[in-house]
Parts: C-alpha cells; structure tokens; sequence
C-alpha cells in the first residue's frame, strides 16, 4: 500500500500549498542574490523552508524534513550575519529547493520521497559551519544551477562546456527528462566530489512528478464563486417563471399579454446566461505570474552557466488568462526566454565593447487589449540580421534563392519559424534563434494564437506572443456567403460598409477603398476561401489583422454571437480555425484571417 492512501486529501493540500510556497522562495532567493544585505527577504525564505518543513514533518515524509531543516540552518547562519552570502552557497540553496521540487513530485505518487543526495547534505551542512570570510574544507566543487547537477558531458555525448538544457529545463518546469542510454539513476554518487544529483530524475521505481500531469485543479477567488452561485439561482428562478408562462400560453391560445411577458423572461434569461458565462470564463482566469516567476530561476541560473549578466524583468504579471492558455504557455515561453538568454544577448566584454551595459535586460511583458493577450519577450542584444537569415535558409534549402531575392526583411526573419530552418552551426549573426522555433510556431498556432517578430542589429530582438482571452467562449461577427454561414472574431472587426461600384479604387493594378482618407486593400472573402463569385459585394468588413487593416467583400451580415468553437477533427482548412453551431443550428465556419491573408502578397503583408 502507498504510504500515503490514507490522507490523500490531506497531501494534496500540502502539495498545492508548498508548492506555490516553493516557487516564490525560488523567486525571493534571485532577489536576495541582488540584495544580499536584505533581512527581510532572508527572513521570508526561512519561513518557506520552515513552513514546508512543518508540513511534511506532519506527514511523516522524512528525507523532505531532512533536506529543508539543513537549509533552514545555512539560512540561519546568514540571517545572523555569522555567513556571507556568496554565488556559490546561493547554488547550493537553489539545489535544495530542486530537490524539495522532486520530492513534491514522489510524493504526489502517493510515496515517500527519496533522500536528498549525500553530496548536497555535506554542502549544506559545511557552509552552515563555517564563519563568514572564512573557505569551505568540504566538497570543493560548490552545487551549481541545476544545468551543473547532471551527469559529465561526456557520458551524455554533449559537448563540453555547453549547458544541460534538458536538465535546465527539467528543473525549471517539473517535468521529468527523459532517459538516456545510460541508464544512471539521479542518486548515483559521482566518482568526485560533485554537487547534488540531477534533482529532474528520480531513483527507478519512484514515483513521476506531480508536473508530468496536467494539473486539476484551481483555486479560485470565493467572491467569483458567490457570483456563480447567485447567477445560477436567478437562473433557476426564470426557468420557473417560463414554465408558468409556457403553461399560460397552452391554456390562453397566445394571448398578447401572455406573449409579451414571455418575450420579457427570455431577454432576461438571455442576459443572465450571458453574465453566468462571464462568471465561469473569469473562474478560469489566472494571472501569468504564476508561470512567469519560474523563468525568474532560469535566467539566473543559465546566465551563470554562460558567464553572463542577465536581469529578467517582469511587467503585467496580474494580468490574467484561461487556465487551459496558460498551462500551454509554458513550454513555448521556456524555449524563447532560454534563447534570448542563451542567443539574444551578448557576453559582457562584448557589450561593453558595443558601448552597451555589462548586464543585460530581457523584459518578459503581458498585457490584456480587447479579447486579446499579448506576451513579449525583448532583448537588449545583437540582433538578427535579415540578410543572413537569408543567405542561412538558402543553406539549409528552406527557400529557393529566387524566393529570397522576393523577401523583404520582415518576411526575412519570419523564416526562423520555417521546419527544418536551423543555425546549430552558430553563425554569430543569426545567433542560433531558428533552432525549435517552428515548434514553439506551432503550439502558439494550436492555442489560435499567432507569434510575430521584430529585431534590429545592435538592439535587440522582441517575439511577441499574440493570444485569445479564452478558449472556451468567443465573440464572432456572423457573415453570410451565398448560402453559407461564415463567422469572424469580432475583436477583429472595425467597423462595416456599404459597396459600391464607385468604391473601388485601383492602386497599382489592385483594388482599394478609400475610406476617410484611408486607402486601404480590398478583398473579396469568397476568392479568399476559393468559392466562384461575380460581381461586387453589397458589405465590406473593415477588419484589422495584425498590424494591417483591409476590406473583406460579403453578401450579407447574420449579426453577432457569443460561441464555443469546436476543431474539425481530421481536417484542418486553410484559413478555418473551427466550427460551431449557429441558433437555427446550421453549421458555422470561424475563419482565422491572419492565416487565411498570410500568403497574399501586397498591402496585407509584412
């Protein structure tokens, strides 16, 4: 039996509060390392390990109680200025929480965890003895970031020097590496004195971590559950009301009074059902804070792999998102911040060189505008340079070269995002950004996202990240094209107009509409979706994808609608990004337009 079938409910408490626990030590401790003089943040990271400490004492989980108490110590030590703070015992701290990390993940398999490696006790316990000033006698090699804790690079056929992603990675996001060749378990002693043991992989036949599943459950503010609460009662209370009415108007034949009280309890049913929506979609919502603390850790702890001067600065933290959204998040934004980290900036004397700062900055910012998120990451870097990323995908027979002499150097830079695009070689100029980032494309693409890109030589590269509010519900405009139902987000529609043959004006041999001194490009939707047309459109939808605006020609408007998309299993038309189901219960089409224009050359193009 597992050792803790007992008190499940009680461990899951455990695990969800020590986990948010945990990860704001992580945070306070890169803090401290800024401000080491701080006795407030010492003190809160005490009271972490203490906190956690005391909850797994209750629970009897020994090898955690184990490892935080030594932790507890060293923190002590320098909280009554018996001990400097120094780099080297900050990566020992940092050991310490990655392996209280692994241990929520054993325990979250209903086991006891695994004891802390020897190696990182020693370390904990030989700083805790010494005096401020003063050498550590014990291992000579100080635990490192958790890209140091894996084994040599030469058992893992990696070259030397180059940082353990995966490890990085591991530690980082909870979530397990996977097993090499080798077959070495985390524990393995290292012939040399080392630091602590890769904390991402567990002894054989210890549990997976916790963050190999995805995660079920929220918290959520009670206040938003009281609204919830008191929507579903109005709700109650005018089903009863339509009940009575539906029996009225059986008996009285469709009496006017009769039918205009109905007509009443529907609208409020309607605007009731619509504010129950809202209160469940915002139940969903959570701030990015919660994933964006995480790549506090790893920008520090690969910034000093690399030898490098890195300040991640947060901005819009509160600023909230669908649960669904922000669990997706996470993989693409590890991969982009490790390479601003990693590719974007430069080494130190080569900054100071350039005029620039030792230290560098990447700013990770999210912001709310309309139904819209927008996450950017931004470097203060070198740059890419347009004109070797095309020579590189030339290369690499991404492209033709005629295909590259077409290319502006907005286009230019969006080849990165090309499968099979790469610069392992590490040509200085492009600076390695094009590894994985079809990837990353395309898990942005699946949460109906989009991801653009802006760089200048010298300055810096900015990735900007551009998401719904929420996968659940989506305000549409509905279109109507000859007989069929077509929808369009409705964040993305300005406004609607009248065509007429006068309208169209030719601008280099393509249409455009002049519109309040605006000339902006004029498509017909149907030829967009390949479907015959003749003639002009009586409407035009004056929509803004982008960073572009333009004019979509269709027969007619079905007004607007709050709808859930559903994925067309087993086909994916271009430019569709779903379907739903209208009120007469047609089938709908919701068009992505930013897919459906991409191809167009001209005007909507960047």
């Amino acid at each position: 039996m597992n050792a803790f079938t007992d008190m499940q409910d009680l461990l899951q408490e455990f695990l969800n509060e020590a986990g948010e626990l945990l990860e704001d030590v992580d945070l306070k401790l890169v803090e401290l390392e800024s401000r080491p003089d701080d006795l407030e943040l010492l003190n809160a990271v005490f009271r972490g390990f203490h906190t956690i400490k005391g909850g797994a004492g209750f629970l009897e989980a020994t090898a955690l109680v184990t490892v935080c108490h030594r932790a507890e110590t060293l923190l002590d030590r320098l909280r009554s200025g018996k001990l400097v703070l120094t780099a080297e015992i900050m990566d020992v701290i940092l050991a310490a929480t990655a392996e209280v990390r692994r241990m929520f993940g054993e325990m979250a398999g209903l086991v006891q965890p695994t004891p802390a490696p020897d190696e990182l006790i020693a370390q904990l316990e030989a700083y805790a003895q010494s005096e401020a000033g003063q050498p550590v006698q014990a291992p000579a090699k100080p635990a490192a970031s958790p890209a140091q804790n894996a084994a040599p690079a030469e058992q893992r056929g990696e070259q030397k020097g180059e940082p353990d992603w995966a490890q990085l990675y591991a530690a980082l996001t909870d979530k397990p590496v996977a097993q090499g060749g080798s077959g070495q378990t985390a524990q393995q002693p290292a012939p040399t004195p080392k630091p602590a043991a890769k904390p991402a992989s567990p002894k054989a036949g210890a549990a997976q971590p916790q963050a190999a599943q995805k995660e079920t459950t929220i918290r959520v503010d009670t206040q938003r559950f009281d609204q919830i609460l008191n929507l579903s009662g109005e709700i109650g209370l005018t089903k009863n009301r339509l009940m009575c009415l539906k029996r009225d108007l059986l008996r009285s034949h469709g009496e006017v009074e009769v039918l205009k009280a109905l007509d009443a309890a529907v609208n409020e049913l309607n605007m009731l059902v619509s504010d129950l929506q809202n209160a469940v979609m915002k139940a969903r919502m959570q701030p990015v804070g919660r994933v964006f603390h995480k790549y506090v850790r790893l920008t520090r702890d690969l910034a000093r792999q690399l030898g490098k001067e890195v300040e991640l600065v947060l901005v819009g933290g509160d600023t909230e998102v669908d649960k669904t959204i922000l669990e997706e998040l996470n993989d693409p934004l590890v991969h982009l911040v490790r390479n601003a980290v990693d590719h974007g900036v430069e080494m130190p004397q080569e900054r100071i060189a350039a005029g620039k700062p030792a230290k560098s900055v990447v700013r990770l910012e999210a912001r709310q505008t309309g139904d819209q998120i927008i996450i950017e990451i931004a470097d203060d870097g070198k740059g890419m340079r347009p004109e070797v990323i095309r020579a590189k995908a030339v290369e690499k027979g991404v492209i033709t070269l005629e295909e590259a002499a077409q290319l502006d150097d907005r286009q230019s830079l969006q080849l990165i995002f090309a499968p099979g695009f790469s610069t392992k070689s590490e040509v200085s100029n492009i600076s390695g950004r094009g590894v994985g980032m079809d990837v990353v494309k395309t898990n942005i693409q699946r949460l109906k996202g989009r991801i653009e890109l802006e760089s200048v030589p010298g300055k810096g590269t900015t990735v900007s990240i551009i998401l719904p509010l929420t996968l659940a519900i989506l305000p549409v405009l509905n279109l109507r094209l000859g007989g069929q139902a077509f929808a369009v987000p409705l964040v993305a529609v300005r406004e609607i107009i009248e065509l007429t043959d006068d309208s169209i004006k030719h601008v280099s041999g393509k249409p455009h509409i002049l519109m309040r001194g605006e000339v902006l490009p004029y498509f017909e939707l149907a030829h967009l979706l390949n479907r015959p047309r003749e003639g002009l459109s009586p409407l035009g939808v004056v929509a803004t994808v982008g960073e572009r605006t333009l004019v979509l020609g269709v027969d007619g408007l079905m007004g607007q609608d709050e709808v859930m998309i559903k994925p067309l299993i087993g086909v994916k038309p271009r430019g569709v990004a779903g379907a739903t189901i209208s009120g007469e219960g047609a089938l709908v089409l919701v068009l992505e337009l930013h897919e459906l224009l991409e191809d167009i050359k001209g005007p909507v193009t960047g």
